[in-house]
């Protein structure tokens, strides 16, 4: 094998090491009594997340509850993803390309049977239910989607890969990218094979940090509604937005909605806030990093009348020109982390 190929290995190897101490997989339960959701997060070595929380829930429709000692998946799950990895650099040790190709036959039958096994266990957790439950309805069943989105009753479920997930993906697409290479194709191309591997590498970095959901989301005006008041958001200039830990976005029409909003929640729930710039037109900024305008000529949707500015000059310009004879001094926020902002 090249050495391109067996550095491949020896990092698909070193992704499947890290895979086995941070979550695979991640199931997100979304409903309007649970504003910020509720999340089961799945480990190589048990459950976590709010696990609690969902099982009491469960128990009123009849669902078994969860606990990882019931799953001997568990039991296993560390030791055979620490055998593919010891498998892969030993493979990189032998240099030798029958043992690459095993490797990537025994890694992609293993995915598969992972795979139908989680929905096996989600078949039986959805549909084998207590008859005796408080809430029984007839022919419903509850079984959480393999990957994607699913309602299940005023649930929204939605299941993806967490980071040990896509470190799992990534090995897989390096071990890939290690066959391809020391493929009849690759060899034909001769000086250019360091290029295919970095094509695929880029390509692997560029799918594994697209996974995160950029922040801000741009607000669709006219489309949108505000999370707090559930008014459609239609200034361009005086909208908010929220990002919580979870990674959920919240949009309002006014600053003085998302104060309120972020009132209600539970302290270190919200991650970022964000403002439209006033001056851009429905352009979000870092409210922390905001210089802020209040004033009664600025009359936003629900009284907050504030207006953002990316610097503390377009903020004193606006004040000056909006309201000449108002003093403006310096404003102090829940949500700064800057000493002062316009007032």
């Amino acid at each position: 094998m090249s050495i391109p190929s067996r550095l491949l290995l020896v990092i698909a190897a070193v992704l499947l090491g890290i895979s086995i101490f941070v979550p695979i997989w991640r199931i997100d339960l979304q409903a309007p009594q649970y504003p910020e959701g509720l999340m089961l997060q799945i480990r190589s070595g048990g459950i976590g997340g709010d696990v609690d929380i969902i099982n009491g829930l469960n128990h009123y429709i009849g669902m078994k509850t969860l606990h990882s000692n019931d799953f001997i998946e568990f039991t296993i799950l560390p030791f055979l993803i620490g055998f593919y990895a010891l498998l892969f650099l030993v493979a990189a040790l032998r240099n030798n390309r029958k043992w690459l190709y095993a490797c990537f036959g025994l890694f992609v039958l293993f995915g598969i049977v992972a795979m139908v096994d989680f929905w096996r266990w989600e078949y039986n957790y959805g549909h084998n239910l207590d008859p005796n439950a408080a809430i029984v309805v007839p022919g419903m069943a509850y079984q959480p989607p393999l990957i994607g989105f699913k309602q299940l009753l005023n649930f929204g479920a939605f299941s993806m890969p967490d980071i040990g997930g896509w470190l799992f993906i990534g090995a897989g697409v390096l071990v890939l990218a290690a066959v391809v290479l020391e493929t009849r194709l690759a060899k034909r191309m001769g000086k250019n094979r360091q290029l295919v591997m970095a094509i695929l590498l880029c390509g692997l970095f560029a799918g594994l940090t697209g996974c995160s959901p950029a922040a801000p989301v741009p607000i669709q005006l006219n489309k949108d509604a505000c999370d707090f008041c559930k008014m459609t958001i239609s200034d361009g200039r005086l909208a908010t937005e929220i990002t919580t830990a979870k990674g959920r976005t919240y949009k309002f029409d006014d600053l003085h909605c998302m104060l309120a909003f972020e009132k209600e929640q539970e302290p270190g729930v919200v991650k970022h806030y964000y403002v439209n710039d006033y001056a851009g037109d429905n352009v979000l900024i870092d409210a922390t990093t905001a210089w802020f305008v209040e004033l009664p000529a600025i009359k936003s949707p629900m009284g907050g009348n504030t207006a953002a500015f990316r610097t503390r000059e377009e903020a004193a310009g606006f004040a000056k020109e909006l309201a000449p004879a108002e003093s403006w001094a310096e404003w102090r926020g829940r949500i700064t982390k800057n000493e002062s902002h316009a007032h």
